[in-house]
């Protein structure tokens, strides 16, 4: 079976990994310094998010030079030897391409902006006014505040609008234009030759737009940052665009010419599985990153069996899922799923660990989000230390910092991140969360995470057996796992206890100290071989 799909990938925020050298921002010679960590927990592939040249407006989604390393996070040098230790180790490196838009310092922009008839002139997505001067259409960006901006920004140079789903600081490109192609496929050459095991394509499902249709917007959504609008909301006229589809094969088959490569599209629309399943058959995306799972995760295992069991189903072998329960544009999944319950510290541990069983043992590829293998939560960041552009544009909603804040290594006063004060706040918690203390309690979250990928390795079933669900309790998900050595898997997304009618099989793993069955404790998972 191919690599993607047994291993497990971890997903790394660079800026707050680990800072090597002093200045407060994380780098890649602190994940050098840090693949030992992923050796100790059984970590297949990392994702790491962009750390190519950029102005930082959206901290490297706006990116200015594609095929160089932006100084603060060390040089191409560095990169390269962050790949040969970690192939060393026979760990994968994916990476971040960013290639719906550019940073408008981009050289490409520069040039674009200066004029209608130079050579970059048709680079980017530029459309004169309407006859009254109103704006090409009136979808609304992404990346809006309360006063719902429009997607298109006045150039006075040209005398025209350039279009930028996100901010105005990251004008789209134009991927009809076939020199733009042509460029972005020779940076996706460079990676590859260098030997990145694969890419991670941020915004895949919007390279094309239908900009002939002027459509009506709907509603948006302003509850939470992270609420999702898009049943309501306007994507779609530019969403699974049959052009969008075609330049994916084009991609993919580009990939192939090098041996096992992976490819994960970022895909976004109201259509939900449908459109992951569209990007994913054979001859596209290897997988899709699993937004529609991330998003409707709750304490209720009802629906969280109707997410698994229609997902695992819609799949089946036309597809393979991934599974995913936190990232950097969301709250931390711990601390989603506390909101509204009374619990203590060993409570929030279990939960995480509930949902590391759920994360590790479904059908599908599994990405964790860094710190969630040692249980961290959002963190509380003031006005004034807020970074995220979204966040700036929202406040006083929180915006996407919360969740990115500085890795806690250890107790210290920056969490053994930093040396120095962190460009993100650290959480008061890292005196009792964080990776130092976390190896030395057999009971942690983290020990628990590493076992969990061990039986995961151990257990060609968990790996790519199939799926089955067992009727037990409405409060408790059960599903077996098929194949050699089977596995069921247990879990009680409750507060209460549960009795449940089981017998047989040998416990393997539980989030206690001890199985009591028949009786499920409060949030209690547990991995059963059967024999």
């Amino acid at each position: 079976m191919e690599w993607w799909k047994e291993g497990v990938f971890y997903q790394i925020y660079p800026r707050s990994f680990k800072d090597s050298n002093g200045d407060g921002i994380g780098d890649l010679n602190g994940i050098s310094e840090k693949l030992d960590y992923f050796e100790y927990l059984g970590i297949d592939a990392i994702w790491i998010c962009p750390f190519f040249k950029s102005p930082m407006v959206d901290f490297g989604y706006d990116i200015s030079d594609y095929t160089s390393v932006d100084p603060i996070f060390g040089n191409i040098e560095d990169f390269k030897s962050l790949i040969d230790q970690a192939h060393r180790r026979n760990i994968k490196i994916i990476i971040d391409q960013v290639y719906n838009h550019t940073s408008d310092k981009h050289p490409w922009f520069v040039e674009s902006r200066k004029s209608r008839n130079n050579p970059k002139s048709d680079w980017y997505i530029w459309r004169d006014p309407g006859p009254n001067g109103e704006l090409p259409n009136n979808w609304v960006s992404l990346f809006s505040g309360q006063g719902e901006e429009s997607v298109w920004t006045w150039d006075e140079n040209r005398k025209q609008y350039y279009l930028h789903l996100f901010a105005k600081e990251q004008p789209d490109l134009n991927w009809r234009n076939e020199e733009v192609r042509k460029a972005i496929y020779d940076s996706m050459k460079f990676w590859l030759d260098m030997g990145v095991d694969g890419f991670r394509f941020d915004a895949a499902s919007h390279f094309y737009k239908a900009l002939d249709i002027n459509a009506k917007k709907g509603p948006q959504i302003k509850k939470s940052l992270f609420q999702s609008s898009r049943d309501e909301y306007y994507w779609d006229p530019f969403t699974a665009r049959p052009e969008t589809l075609i330049e994916v094969e084009n991609i993919i088959k580009f990939m192939n010419k090098y041996d096992n490569r992976a490819s994960v599209g970022e895909i976004s629309s109201d259509m939900g599985l449908c459109l992951y399943l569209l990007f994913t058959i054979q001859g596209r995306f290897n997988i899709a990153f699993n937004i529609d799972f991330l998003e409707k995760l709750s304490m209720n295992a009802k629906n969280i069996r109707s997410l698994v069991e229609t997902l695992d189903a819609f799949f089946g072998n036309r597809a393979w899922p991934s599974y995913v329960t936190g990232n950097h544009d969301n709250r931390r999944i711990l601390t989603r799923m506390i909101e509204g319950l009374h619990v203590n510290y060993e409570d929030k541990k279990r939960i995480s660990k509930l949902f590391a069983t759920l994360l590790l043992t479904l059908r599908g590829t599994p990405f964790i989000y860094y710190g969630e293998e040692i249980g961290m939560e959002d963190t509380y960041i003031p006005k004034d230390r807020v970074m995220d552009p979204w966040g700036k544009a929202l406040w006083p909603k929180p915006g996407r910092d919360p969740a990115r804040t500085p890795m806690q290594w250890d107790s210290s006063k920056y969490a053994g991140f930093s040396e120095v004060e962190p460009w993100l706040p650290v959480n008061d918690n890292k005196s009792f969360v964080n990776v130092k203390d976390e190896i030395k309690d057999e009971d942690s979250v983290l020990n628990f995470y590493k076992r969990l990928i061990s039986e995961r390795k151990n257990h060609d079933s968990l790996r790519n057996g199939t799926f089955e669900i067992i009727d037990l309790d409405d409060k408790v998900l059960a599903y077996k796992r098929n194949g050699e050595k089977p596995v069921v898997v247990i879990m009680n997304f409750s507060s209460e206890s549960v009795m449940i009618n089981w017998n047989g099989g040998k416990v393997i793993l539980d989030n206690y100290a001890k199985p009591e069955l028949p009786y499920l404790r409060s949030f209690e998972a547990l991995l059963i071989e059967i024999d």
